[in-house]
């Protein structure tokens, strides 16, 4: 009988020391490697806010510790949570194109903090129109060489492409006729030049 007991208890605690041996690797294998705790540099947003960066943060992804002016900016204009509500808002696919749009915003609105984007914008549309008006103005100064020698191009559709009242995707007109004897002066070969190749262009098109 006192061997079987000795026998039994043996067989006991080799069954507890591979239990325990297993039970400590599972722990392991979810705890990581030695080392690896407390490793993870937080997002430019938790540690701004001074928070722990959770794996589901959801700033982690597009605000990178490298770069913490960017969530630095955001912050100081949206504030964190509306910055997170946006984002959570927008599909998953396009969240990364919508962050990058909040720190150009906010980085216009810092720099310009009456108008913000808005002055970006009115100052683009004013060379769109500066550039439209002098296309316009090429055009007719075309139309001019054009019919220089035969006159037949009335003043009124002159004033009506300097003025953009005409579109300027009009047929394009034939072949220019020879110029090079209506310029004697460099400035005015070189005004010619320019006329002539965007009529090329006009015509290519």
């Amino acid at each position: 009988m006192s061997r079987e007991r000795e026998r039994f208890e043996e067989i006991g605690k080799r069954i507890k020391r591979e239990s325990d041996a297993s039970s400590q690797m599972g722990r392991r294998h979810m705890l990581g490697p030695p080392g690896t705790l407390n490793t993870i540099t937080p997002c430019a947003a938790c540690k701004l806010l001074r928070r722990r960066c959770a794996q589901e943060c959801p700033f982690s992804p597009y605000f990178s510790p490298h770069e913490p002016q960017k969530f630095a900016s955001v912050h100081k204009v949206f504030g964190a949570s509306n910055v997170s509500k946006m984002l959570m808002e927008v599909p998953e696919s396009q969240r990364a194109d919508a962050a990058n749009s909040l720190v150009y915003e906010a980085n216009v609105r810092l720099r310009d903090p009456v108008y913000g984007c808005m002055g970006a914008i009115s100052a683009l549309q004013q060379q769109v129109q500066a550039l439209q008006a002098e296309l316009n103005s090429v055009r007719a100064e075309i139309l001019r060489y054009k019919y220089s020698e035969t006159n037949i191009i009335p003043s009124s559709h002159l004033a009506l492409f300097s003025s953009g009242a005409v579109s300027i995707a009009a047929h394009a007109p034939p072949a220019l006729p020879a110029i090079a004897a209506a310029t004697t002066s460099s400035s005015s070969s070189f005004r010619v030049f320019i006329i002539c190749f965007v009529h090329a262009t006009i015509h290519c098109h």
